[in-house]
């Protein structure tokens, strides 16, 4: 897979086929459009790639915006990998590029960046200035930039659209299973571990601690995860949270990794969410707060991740 920024596509991935999106998340979906593109691609024995975005354009326009993420830079690379694609295209949204209008848009990124022969986008897909572009703005220019736009409409699971923003709400609200459904594969979130304040180590639960950063922040509490390294792949529990019992201050994703009793600062690991087992509570003694956790522990290893 060849990624492109700013470069125009060498003449190798010219004249191909693309899907175009921000595609966080890559949902089922998003699995929909791309799969579609690919099959077209093949079919044709053309060049197939992928157009999306970064910052996610609503984090550009809103700098409060933090907690947004279902999926970093990096995994969503890594998931665009599973496709098999030819070539990638990572456009930096800056605000010389918001300012395109949608017409400047299909003529510089879409025409002579490309000059792609078939366009993939889902059904709602907005774009240029003040989100004036359509698929009907991409139906009206397509002889004058000689491709042709195929439409995917929404993917929909028990009558309800499969969207970015119905994941983002599912995760809030700790339905992971159900957001493990829509994402065809679990929600996963990435991180440094760094030094926390070794209460969980002082009570006999020590944990690797990561910040949220960009991630959506999903509902308080106590998760059933599996944690994946360089190493290992074990299962673990995790809290979300400020830690009311302690006083905490600031947000942490707090993981006991089962069997695994060794330092891991520094380390990257992904936290795998599985299942949702209790919201946060503040307990009145620290020996309450171990009792729950041993109970809590034995849920998460009786789950079957």
């Amino acid at each position: 897979m060849k990624t492109y920024s700013d470069a125009n596509l060498t003449k190798k991935h010219q004249k191909g086929v693309l899907a175009i999106g921000n595609f966080d998340g890559v949902h089922l979906g998003h699995q929909k459009v791309i799969f579609e593109a690919k099959k077209k691609a093949m079919k044709n024995k053309l060049p197939f790639g992928i157009m999306t975005f970064e910052p996610i354009p609503v984090m550009f326009f809103n700098k409060r915006i933090k907690s947004h993420r279902i999926n970093s830079l990096y995994q969503k690379i890594n998931q665009f990998k599973k496709f098999k694609i030819d070539f990638l295209i990572i456009i930096k949204f800056n605000k010389k590029f918001s300012k395109l209008s949608a017409e400047q848009f299909i003529e510089k990124m879409i025409f002579k960046k490309t000059n792609c022969k078939y366009l993939y986008v889902s059904k709602n897909f907005r774009f240029g200035f003040k989100r004036r572009g359509s698929i009907k703005t991409l139906k009206k220019f397509e002889k004058q930039f000689d491709y042709k736009n195929l439409i995917i409409n929404p993917f929909k699971k028990k009558n309800k659209l499969i969207s970015s923003t119905l994941i983002r709400k599912k995760i809030r609200e700790g339905k992971i299973t159900e957001v493990n459904k829509l994402l065809n594969r679990n929600w996963v979130v990435d991180g440094k571990v760094i030094m926390g304040e070794k209460r969980g180590r002082k009570i006999g639960f020590p944990t690797c601690n990561l910040k949220m950063g960009n991630y959506v922040v999903p509902r308080l509490g106590v998760y059933a995860v599996k944690v994946k390294t360089s190493d290992f792949n074990k299962k673990g529990i995790a809290n979300i949270g400020y830690r009311p019992t302690f006083n905490g201050q600031s947000l942490l994703l707090e993981t006991n990794i089962f069997g695994i009793n060794k330092n891991l600062y520094n380390k990257v690991i992904s936290v795998s969410f599985k299942k949702f087992i209790r919201g946060e509570k503040k307990f009145k003694s620290i020996e309450l707060l171990k009792k729950q956790i041993k109970t809590d522990i034995k849920k998460a290893k009786n789950y079957n991740v």
